[in-house]
């Protein structure tokens, strides 16, 4: 019974905290107006499972145990004579959270995973995509505790992609910074036009 009632740390912290800090913030008018977490989409990229497709199920695991969930395969949508790539060929792996699970994953990216990253300095702020989404990227998939680290055939990065209802980018870093994600203190400076993708 008591799983029924269950809600992650941060929807919670959302709830009785944060709708009521970015509404005194920036003033909304309508509760709907309210930016929100929408969906947190991590993909894995295997270059290599072009020549060894045994490479793939091995993301996927890796994948499943980080999230929680059983990711999709990505397909090469062209081919790329240069890189060996054929069109439909299996090339990586996402898996795209919503509700409960986007909750409990980013908690432990924030408060698990980013910690364990080597010489981490915190977020860069440049990687917003103007649409209030923001991309960061890990060159290591061992940071998250889910992860034997004996059992990895080969260490994988990936992308992780937290995507708002927010109207801009500065709506967006607020409601992530509630969170706790460490942005730098003068990330507005920082943020200014640039726009990318950066990995820790």
């Amino acid at each position: 019974m008591a799983e029924k009632n269950y809600i992650p740390r941060l929807k919670k912290l959302y709830r009785e905290e944060l709708r009521q800090q970015m509404t005194t913030a920036f003033g909304y008018a309508n509760p709907m107006e309210i930016p929100k977490l929408e969906k947190i989409v991590v993909n894995m990229g295997v270059g290599s499972a072009a020549s060894d497709s045994k490479k793939i199920g091995a993301a996927c695991d890796d994948l499943a145990a980080i999230t929680g969930q059983k990711p999709q395969i990505t397909k090469a949508k062209q081919s790329i004579a240069n890189f060996k790539l054929r069109e439909g060929v299996s090339i990586g792996a996402k898996v795209t959270l919503r509700r409960d699970r986007m909750y409990e994953f980013l908690d432990r990216l924030v408060n698990v995973a980013l910690p364990r990253v080597r010489d981490f300095r915190g977020l860069s702020a440049k990687s917003f995509d103007g649409n209030g989404n923001y991309s960061m990227g890990l060159k290591e998939q061992i940071v998250f505790p889910e992860i034997d680290y004996d059992r990895v055939d080969t260490i994988r990065g990936m992308n992780v992609v937290i995507c708002t209802t927010a109207n801009t980018d500065n709506e967006a870093r607020e409601l992530l910074r509630g969170f706790n994600l460490p942005f730098p203190k003068n990330d507005k400076q920082q943020a200014a036009s640039n726009v990318g993708t950066d990995k820790v």
